[in-house]
């Protein structure tokens, strides 16, 4: 099925990031959302070019000035980098600034009514997201993942593809889901932790910072979730 472009409404956006990422969000934005795509912004050490993807690329410190936060809202649209700590760095940079982080919703995503979900979320297409979930600012929900119901995924969390996350579970600050995995009913993972692909989560898994594989998840001894490259 072919996305057809919505109306849009005037509001403006600049993408946070110049990467994989970002061109994604940017197809988003533009073909499934309100927003028209400004420009992209990255900070100034990382910055190749004065363009990407047809559309002015700035410094980030020249953010405010250049697009202030009055007339443009921010989306930070970059991976998964040292377990999240460089999305959150750059989110609370921009809220820091005045900001307001535009949230996407795919259309062909299906969000309860009473869901709550925060600032500079993304949720891909394919997402079932059911009744009581709470979602955290900056969390993004690749595509076709199953978020069951009172569940709790905390900011800065990172889900990828067709996990599920049963009911009354729990997704810890900065946490990453590897694509494939399964968290039964009322379990838990402790905040800026990874699970791996496949790996399925029974129980609490309580130790920050760490790393959980295979089926049933267990803690991988001496190793720190920051020793991976996501």
């Amino acid at each position: 099925m072919q996305v057809t472009p919505p109306q849009k409404d005037g509001k403006q956006l600049v993408l946070v990031g110049a990467g994989e990422l970002a061109a994604i969000a940017n197809e988003y934005f533009e073909y499934d959302s309100p927003y028209t795509v400004a420009a992209f912004a990255v900070e100034r050490e990382y910055r190749e070019a004065d363009s990407y993807l047809g559309k002015p690329l700035i410094d980030l410190e020249n953010l405010a000035e250049q697009y202030p936060p009055n007339q443009y809202d921010v989306f930070v649209a970059v991976p998964a980098s040292q377990v999240n700590r460089l999305r959150k760095r750059l989110y609370e940079q921009v809220k820091q600034l005045g900001y307001l982080c535009a949230t996407y919703i795919s259309s062909y995503a299906f969000v309860w009514r009473n869901v709550e979900v925060g600032e500079n979320c993304f949720i891909f297409e394919h997402n079932t997201v059911q009744p009581f979930v709470k979602i955290g600012n900056n969390v993004i929900l690749w595509s076709g993942n199953h978020i069951g119901h009172q569940t709790v995924i905390k900011d800065h969390a990172f889900v990828t593809s067709h996990a599920v996350i049963s009911g009354y579970c729990s997704i810890g600050e900065g946490c990453f889901v590897g694509v494939n995995s399964t968290f039964n009913d009322q379990t838990s993972l402790a905040d800026w932790s990874i699970v791996g692909s496949g790996s399925l989560v029974n129980k609490a898994l309580e130790d920050r910072e760490s790393l959980y594989i295979g089926a049933p998840a267990k803690k991988v001894e001496g190793r720190s979730a920051f020793d991976i490259k996501l």
